[in-house]
């Protein structure tokens, strides 16, 4: 186990104790140094692998392929974007259709207190 005595440039002693290749890093980040150890990706990798597709997204592919010619419900949209592996809950796809119809790209007419979506 390595032990490290650090003094940071306000005059405070620091004793840190691991690891070497731990002791190594947090010294370098208390100095201020690049990571010269690449075991954590980069915020711009790690967000661009996790992101997934906006649902605003995934239901303009919808219009583009044709599903709206015939008014659908929301559970109806759910369904179809779960069929492509894209799981939302409607809570997070209403107001999604509704930026839709608000941009014009769909419409939604009220039918027995429900909405259903046409393009």
């Amino acid at each position: 186990m390595a032990k490290a005595h650090f003094t940071t440039k306000s005059g405070a002693i620091i004793v840190i104790e691991g690891e070497e290749n731990e002791v190594a890093r947090l010294i370098a980040r208390l100095e201020g140094e690049p990571k010269k150890n690449a075991d954590v990706p980069a915020k711009s990798q790690r967000h661009q692998s996790k992101s997934k597709p906006a649902p605003v997204g995934l239901i303009s592919e919808l219009i583009d392929g044709g599903f709206f010619k015939k008014p659908k419900e929301l559970g109806a949209i759910k369904l179809a974007l779960e069929e492509q592996g894209h799981f939302y809950p409607v809570t997070t796809l209403s107001p999604a259709l509704l930026r839709l119809v608000r941009k014009k790209q769909l419409r939604r007419i009220k039918d027995k207190k429900r909405w259903l979506y046409v393009g």
